[in-house]
């Protein structure tokens, strides 16, 4: 399959910006079926996204970190960084609170290989797709590139 990301994407994605509530955010997921939203700004640049997995924290909440207790003190034996930002992300009300700000996003100019790669290789299961200037112009989704090899 030779066939560029903008061949396959889905144009026009739906998104949301930082202030967006998150239940607002929540009833767009639920009313559209689908599983994130390419976050923007004021310019229309990508910043962030903002998944399911993303807004379980709102719901399982924040386990402390292991620590120990040696006389008076306390050495925690986690990162607290990351402890400070799973409270963030549990106690969060808009979606610049949740989302994720490390986009891994593709050009619609790159291969479907490429974004199947990069689909696979990381974590996530939608690639914003963005112009030249970092502006969202589609998403591209593990279903768009099934749907894409069905029909070749």
């Amino acid at each position: 399959m030779n066939k560029t990301v903008a061949e396959v994407m889905t144009p026009n994605p739906i998104t949301v910006t930082p202030q967006t509530p998150l239940k607002e955010a929540i009833t767009i997921l639920v009313e559209n079926k689908i599983s994130g939203l390419p976050v923007i700004d004021e310019q229309g640049e990508l910043v962030g996204v903002i998944s399911e997995s993303d807004l379980m924290w709102q719901e399982t909440g924040v386990e402390p970190p292991p620590y120990i207790m040696i006389l008076d003190s306390i050495i925690y034996l986690q990162n607290l960084n990351r402890y400070e930002k799973e409270i963030h992300k549990a106690l969060g009300q808009t979606v610049g609170e949740v989302m994720n700000d490390k986009v891994i996003s593709i050009e619609s100019s790159q291969s479907v290989k490429k974004a199947a790669q990069l689909l696979h290789d990381k974590p996530i299961r939608r690639l914003p797709v963005v112009n030249d200037e970092g502006k969202i112009i589609g998403i591209i989704t593990q279903g768009d590139i099934l749907r894409a090899m069905a029909m070749d």
